[in-house]
């Protein structure tokens, strides 16, 4: 059975940071590229971050490049958004998914169920 658990959110002030890692089983995690993506209240979906299976090419949207680093680490099937001079805009619940093949790009086959990121003063 497949389980993306999503881990780290919670509060952080203007200006702070947060880590996040997102736990994989039940699949060839290796195979797999994986990004991170997040839903503000009353707002669609929108992609963050990306990576590829083995590590490679990331992506960043353009709201949180320079501030927001993905990495995975294969030996554990964790992947990991580490999110630095969080702003306001940050708040929303993030959500990791992963994606059979190399390239982030393309449908997700499974999601996680999420975590709260709150950034407030």
């Amino acid at each position: 059975q497949v389980h993306l658990v999503e881990s780290g959110g919670g509060l952080a002030q203007p200006g702070g940071s947060l880590r996040l890692s997102c736990a994989a089983s039940g699949f060839t995690f290796s195979s797999y590229a994986m990004s991170w993506a997040r839903q503000a209240p009353g707002k669609g979906l929108e992609w963050v971050s990306g990576i590829y299976s083995d590590g490679t090419n990331p992506y960043y949207a353009d709201s949180v490049k320079g501030r927001f680093t993905i990495s995975r680490d294969n030996a554990k099937n964790t992947v990991y958004l580490q999110m630095n001079s969080l702003k306001p805009e940050d708040t929303a619940v993030y959500y990791c998914a992963a994606k059979y093949g190399s390239d982030w790009s393309g449908s997700y086959d499974y999601w996680g169920q999420g975590t709260q990121v709150t950034v407030s003063s």
